[in-house]
């Protein structure tokens, strides 16, 4: 049988020319999608057989969209609507989790996939990234315009979920120094720059959101057991700014100095910047830090921590602050900071060995899925046992911490 796809070389040498093939495919492939895309209609004659060849088979279309419309609107599985969702006053913090989480998974993707060369990479993380950066803008803008016109806040209620909706644009801005490193000098200038100003718009705020949940801890103390993880949230924006601005730094002075002529020295002045920068808000972070910590071991001593999903608000918080602690390390190699950061490593490891094997277990007994009209009662019924024994206490001339139901709101 004569081959058809290999062909023989001198000395009588069999090669396989499938692969070249197979690209020559692909791209062929991806010429006629862009040429669909910058021709429309070009099936037809002229365009005005758009009107001559419509017929009323095309009402078909509205009948199936309506269709599968009230389908979905009376699904036998209730699922909380999207409305409901965006205006609860706590639900609505957690739609930035989204976009964090496709940020992470995207640095992640980059991370490891870089030493290997991966041709499709830097497209596929770039068109994520973009992504990200469209979700994390639409989260930092409509959520905290709502809180301010439609939802119902109370300041003894607030807890620190209140910085998830912009904390994904600083995640984004740390993410777009990572995508940058792949990418060609031109795209890559263009990312750093739009992750500069992510960066300042996420910083900004969130600096604003935290000075009033210190408010609200002046004036309410700490949060109730239930929620004390979110102690742990503030250290999240400080972190991941100081992680941030230090990466964003060294893509400037990789960059700038060719892409942005016209500005002298503008990339070691940056990458300058953002090491004093991060550096400055890693000690701010300490404190956050700190207080977190006793803020849990406080908690602790006057009662069981009950586990729930809100536990796994301190990790990403940690994960970032470590990642800065490491960033400044490479950048110092002072052992200070490789100390710290591998103590915040191997402990943050383990709190999340600690956080999957109780979501398991809870998750399997149905405990983390309980409706959340349930979980409320349940806590309304813990803040009577609450109340009764704090009387009793007074009774006997004790005195207890008082949690009132407007904190126990999830």
């Amino acid at each position: 049988m004569l081959p058809t796809v290999d062909t023989l070389h001198s000395g009588g040498t069999l090669h396989n020319n499938s692969a070249p093939i197979s690209r020559s495919h692909s791209s062929v492939a991806i010429g006629a999608i862009k040429s669909h895309i910058r021709h429309p209609m070009h099936k037809l004659e002229s365009r005005s057989d758009v009107i001559r060849g419509f017929s009323p088979a095309w009402f078909v279309t509205t009948m199936g969209t309506g269709i599968v419309s009230s389908l979905l609107l009376n699904f036998p599985y209730y699922a909380p609507p999207l409305h409901s969702i965006v205006m609860h006053p706590q639900q609505s913090m957690l739609l930035g989790a989204i976009p964090m989480g496709l940020g992470t998974l995207t640095n992640s993707l980059v991370l490891i996939l870089r030493p290997y060369d991966v041709s499709w990479m830097p497209t596929l993380a770039l068109v994520l990234w973009c992504t990200d950066v469209v979700l994390s803008v639409l989260s930092f803008l409509a959520i905290p315009f709502l809180m301010i016109s439609n939802q119902k806040h109370v300041l003894e209620s607030v807890n620190a979920t209140l910085l998830l909706p912009v904390v994904p644009t600083i995640v984004a801005a740390t993410g777009g120094a990572i995508v940058a490193s792949v990418q060609n000098s031109s795209v890559a200038t263009t990312v750093v720059i739009i992750s500069y100003m992510l960066w300042a718009m996420g910083m900004g705020i969130a600096m604003m959101l935290t000075m009033i949940y210190f408010v609200r801890l002046v004036f309410f103390k700490l949060p109730p057991k239930e929620t004390i993880a979110s102690a742990f949230i503030p250290l999240g924006p400080l972190g991941q700014a100081s992680y941030g601005i230090q990466l964003l730094g060294e893509q400037a002075n990789r960059l700038f100095p060719t892409e942005l002529i016209r500005i002298a020295n503008v990339g070691s002045v940056l990458e300058s910047v953002g090491f004093i920068a991060g550096l400055m808000i890693w000690a701010l972070a300490i404190w956050w830090f700190a207080h977190a910590i006793y803020s849990a071991l406080h908690t602790r001593i006057h009662g069981k921590i009950p586990f729930n999903l809100g536990c796994w608000a301190l990790i990403f918080p940690i994960g970032t602050f470590a990642a800065s602690t490491n960033t400044l390390w490479s950048m110092t190699y002072f052992s200070f900071f490789r100390v710290f950061a591998s103590i915040l490593i191997v402990g943050l490891s383990l709190v999340w060995v600690s956080a999957i094997a109780f979501t398991i277990c809870y998750a399997w007994t149905g405990e983390l899925f309980k409706p959340a009209t349930v979980v409320q009662l349940e806590l309304q019924d813990s803040v009577s046992d609450d109340s009764d024994s704090e009387e009793e206490a007074k009774g006997e001339g004790l005195e207890r911490p008082h949690t009132t139901s407007a904190q126990l709101q999830v």
